[in-house]
């Protein structure tokens, strides 16, 4: 199965819990903790001096760099959300990273929708010119779903040769104002997939488990991480830590038949050439 591990996101800080990473170096220590538990791909976002999301491919060149230096076959995949930026000349910078540093993949969410207390907006032109920016990079598109809706623009994209297979979906499940983890949400989800698409579910705070355990039964595997989820447990009285809940996924698909893919396998699977490890980049300013 693949596990896909994102470990800090755009809205955790540290003031919500201790364990959230911030610091490059902070993160490939997550990584570095996570990949013997069996992490084949990693979902990066980075931060600026004061820990406040950021845009910038020195960044993520560094962190890409750190990553690369010590785990060569691992999926990297780059943020390129709007939650905290709208213009397309931000969202897409990372992608003009090149050689060793560029990365593997790059999310696309497929359509505006509401968190719990923000808005992200995508409009329609804007995910196409994201997408077609990453075709003429090559770099693979993870395709973030939220709801049916967005699984209708990925159709409609792949009809009109702007996504290109082998097509790999995150279903993320539990959004106040999109589809639950339930039984019946995913399968709503499910009948409109793109045929032979490669998917994982995660879930958004206390539906990640129940999200997860359908991803790992049902799906390719799973997404997971303190992006999503800051807790071990439903009742909120334990923080969680990235390691300790791949482990938890771990263990879950142990007891399932499912074990961890390898990162090359992943790369197979989703059509992504083997890169060398990349020299660490310059310190991050």
């Amino acid at each position: 199965m693949i596990i896909n591990l994102c470990p800090t996101g755009m809205v955790p800080t540290r003031a919500m819990s201790p364990q959230v990473p911030l610091t490059n170096a902070e993160i490939a220590r997550e990584v570095d903790a996570c990949v013997p538990l069996g992490v084949n791909m990693v979902h990066l976002h980075v931060r600026d001096e004061e820990g406040r999301p950021h845009y910038c491919k020195d960044r993520y060149a560094d962190l890409i760099g750190r990553i690369r230096e010590r785990h060569p076959d691992l999926v990297l995949c780059v943020s390129c959300s709007g939650r905290n930026f709208g213009e397309f000349e931000k969202r897409s910078e990372v992608l003009g990273l090149d050689g060793a540093l560029r990365p593997d993949m790059a999310s696309l969410t497929l359509s505006s929708m509401n968190f719990a207390r923000q808005a992200s907006v995508n409009a329609p032109d804007l995910v196409r010119r994201l997408a077609e920016t990453m075709a003429e990079r090559g770099i693979r598109p993870e395709l973030e779903v939220f709801d049916l809706g967005m699984l209708n623009m990925a159709n409609y994209l792949i009809a009109k040769g702007v996504l290109r297979p082998p097509h790999y979906v995150n279903l993320i499940l539990g959004n106040l104002a999109t589809a639950q983890a339930s039984p019946a949400h995913l399968a709503a989800l499910l009948a409109e997939m793109p045929p032979d698409a490669i998917w994982c579910v995660g879930g958004i705070g206390g539906a990640q488990l129940r999200a997860c355990a359908m991803g790992v039964l049902h799906g390719h595997g799973v997404r997971i991480g303190l992006e999503d989820n800051l807790y071990a447990d439903p009742e909120r009285t334990e923080l969680a830590t990235n390691p300790g809940l791949v482990r938890r996924i771990v263990e879950l698909g142990r007891l399932l038949g499912q074990t961890p893919a390898s990162p090359s396998e992943v790369r197979e699977r989703l059509g992504i050439a083997p890169v060398g490890p990349a020299p660490a980049a310059a310190p991050a300013p």
